[in-house]
């Protein structure tokens, strides 16, 4: 339930900030909200076409800003936040940050050593942690005494157990290069595998689900008692299930075959397996879920099989999570795809009958009941919960802030 108006103008809040190469994000929570008051977004930034665009109170509004970078963006921010009447209650900050490697199990308060933490795992996240490190000093240089607090899409993971973190490489690579399996969208996980158990009544102690999180990105991760046990993404985000643009899994002798046969170098391969693969990839027309159903819904075959394909690789991945449970009690969806797709949910659900899941149709194509249930009363369970990424880095930036 939203507090009362009169009740949240005396509370203080919070900025989440979501740094990329060439955007910026941003949310705004006031006191207990879990409800962002302001969002908003700043794209192609250091361009001409660089604008900044935010929503309050039902209100849109834009501005341009011309080759502004984060800085400046930032300073417009501000400025905006203090005629909405929003910017003196500003207590804290919170950042998205990628990668954590293995220095961080759990947020952190930044200080000049967290930041020099994620400054080196830079080159584990070359496009993103750069871009988090920019917004975080950039903070810093215009409201040095407003606290800060880094959240990472890692930490969640860090609880996997080496067997399921290891590649078969040698040894040495991980102890000298770090090389291993990191996990991401940790925020989204450890929100909705915890909200599922709260749904569904669950020992949250003796309790095990599988989470989907899909959007462009896409990951699966298993969690046990709270924790994660296993994920699908990888060293980096390209490992694990097909996406929007990206492969997912495929055999690494890949890369050395298209070297020879078409002569590519290792960054255009890269950016093939990154940028042009897999929705669109197959498709040949659109990485867009909404977009690839309704080709498929009018007789083109090309985006039914990226769709076939999709779904399929999806549920071969869920499967594969079950070797890091001791019990499975319900399969999690959520996401751009998992909340809204009732026909990617219903092609996965059904190549997993063998796991005792039962679609309920009328429920899937409806969206779920009132818990967001998909199946039927004899199955195994299988729910739709929608993600609040900001409001769990808002939670953890009020938590590592408020005085002891």
């Amino acid at each position: 339930m939203r507090a009362s108006k009169e009740f949240r103008l005396n509370n203080n809040s919070y900025l989440i900030i979501n740094s990329g190469s060439s955007s910026l994000k941003f949310s705004l929570f006031i006191g207990d909200n879990s409800e962002a008051d302001l969002t908003g977004i700043a794209e192609r930034l250091a361009t001409e076409q660089a604008e900044i665009s935010w929503k309050y109170q039902g209100q849109k509004s834009e501005v341009k800003l011309a080759d502004a970078d984060h800085a400046q963006v930032l300073k417009k921010l501000f400025a905006v936040l203090s005629e909405l009447n929003l910017f003196d209650s500003l207590t804290a900050i919170g950042h998205r940050v990628v990668h954590g490697g293995e220095y961080f199990k759990e947020s952190a308060l930044i200080t000049p050593n967290v930041l020099n933490k994620i400054e080196a795992c830079s080159a584990l996240a070359p496009l993103h942690n750069p871009a988090a490190i920019t917004g975080i000093k950039a903070v810093t240089e215009q409201l040095p005494d407003i606290p800060q607090v880094a959240v990472f899409d890692t930490a969640f993971h860090q609880t996997m157990p080496a067997h399921a973190y290891l590649y078969g490489l040698p040894y040495e690579l991980y102890q000298s290069q770090g090389i291993r399996k990191y996990g991401f969208h940790g925020t989204s996980h450890q929100y909705v595998a915890n909200k599922a158990v709260e749904i569904l009544g669950l020992d949250k102690a003796d309790s095990g689900v599988i989470t989907a999180h899909l959007g462009n990105g896409c990951s699966i991760s298993a969690v046990q008692n709270g924790l994660s046990v296993d994920t699908s993404m990888g060293f980096t985000p390209l490992e694990g299930v097909m996406m929007g643009t990206r492969s997912g899994d495929i055999d690494p002798s890949i890369h050395q075959f298209l070297a020879n046969k078409l002569k590519l170098s290792l960054t255009e391969i890269t950016d093939l397996l990154n940028k042009r693969s897999g929705l669109l990839g197959i498709s040949g027309s659109s990485n867009d879920m909404r977009t690839l159903s309704a080709q498929a819904a009018n007789g083109d075959k090309q985006a039914e099989l990226a769709i076939e394909v999709f779904a399929y690789r999806l549920a071969k991945s869920i499967a594969s999570m079950l070797a890091g449970l001791s019990r499975f009690d319900a399969l999690v969806f959520t996401g751009g795809i998992g909340e809204n797709s009732f026909l990617v949910r219903g092609k996965v659900l059904n190549h997993l009958a063998v796991l005792g899941f039962e679609l309920d149709e009328k429920l899937n194509n409806k969206g779920g009941d009132e818990l967001g249930l998909v199946t039927t009363q004899a199955s195994r369970k299988a729910i739709i919960v929608q993600t609040q990424e900001e409001w769990v880095i808002a939670q953890d930036t009020i938590r590592l802030t408020q005085p002891a």
